[in-house]
């Protein structure tokens, strides 16, 4: 999985088209499944399949004739359509709505009707450009496990999401597009090493084991108001057990530590600089202990 992570307006939509040969690049050069877009654009979509953010399935007509109108547009056979739309629809759930209209069916079974019927060509690459827009957490995560039975399949999946926690659940490697322009690449963890800022944070109900820890850990943020230390920290098991040391020697015990570790919040705001906050589930960015 790779993820295409930006904020909004910064041409994430834009590359998807244009990796898909919906619209023509102004310029440069890029090729899709070993095929170059320019020279080789046909080729590049027998390879690839694309789920847009808003849904190409036809509401008037039922789930199963969905499939089968996708089986034509690929030139398959009617036998051939049928055992591939059958089986498409077995594997993602939809076999009990096969039979009913497309309008009726949810937001989370739309998408994955849209999924499948992207699926009905045996693409080696599908875009998938912002999925799990507008889905509610379960059927998200239902999402999640398509995309990874996807890759485990042999799929390679081109993501694009407004979800940080996605990316970091999904991606292999994850791209920041900010401007029209890839800002950083990397894994999860390639890209949280780019930003500063992972500390422990320790707090005292007791005064004067905070003044004894502010004269253990010299080089510790005090907040003397709310008895609190703050030590820059990479959140590794070696890190904490220093800081932890220290404290013993000193015969200090807090009554609150919290690892706070970079995440790709803090990636995101720090490479588009953006204010917004990006879409996120409720997740905390602190582990107390």
């Amino acid at each position: 999985v790779f993820a295409l992570l930006g904020p909004n307006g910064a041409g994430k939509t834009t590359v998807v088209k244009i990796l898909s040969t919906l619209i023509t690049a102004d310029g440069g050069e890029a090729r899709v499944g070993g095929h170059d877009l320019a020279a080789q654009a046909q080729s590049v979509r027998a390879a690839i399949g694309v789920t847009g953010q808003f849904s190409a399935v036809d509401g008037l007509i039922t789930g199963e004739e969905n499939m089968l109108l996708m089986a034509d547009l690929n030139h398959l056979s009617k036998a051939e359509g049928r055992r591939v739309a059958a089986e498409l629809l077995e594997r993602f759930d939809l076999v009990e709505a096969a039979k009913k209209p497309a309008s009726t069916y949810s937001g989370g079974m739309k998408r994955r009707l849209d999924i499948a019927m992207t699926l009905v060509g045996g693409p080696r690459i599908i875009f998938l450009d912002e999925p799990t827009t507008g889905l509610d957490p379960r059927s998200r995560h239902n999402m999640w496990r398509i995309i990874r039975e996807l890759v485990t399949g042999g799929t390679t999946v081109f993501l694009t999401t407004q979800y940080l926690e996605e990316a970091d659940e999904l991606a292999d490697r994850i791209a920041v597009l900010n401007g029209g322009r890839i800002v950083a690449e990397g894994s999860a963890d390639e890209l949280k090493r780019l930003v500063p800022g992972g500390h422990v944070r320790l707090r005292f109900t007791d005064p004067a084991a905070y003044r004894a820890a502010t004269d253990a850990l010299a080089d510790a943020a005090r907040d003397d108001e709310a008895l609190t230390l703050q030590i820059p920290n990479d959140g590794t098991q070696r890190e904490l057990r220093a800081v932890l040391d220290r404290l013993d020697s000193a015969g200090i015990e807090a009554d609150e530590l919290t690892v706070h570790t970079p995440d790709l919040d803090d990636v995101f705001f720090a490479l588009t600089g953006s204010t917004a906050v990006p879409a996120q589930a409720d997740q905390s960015k602190e582990t107390v202990r």
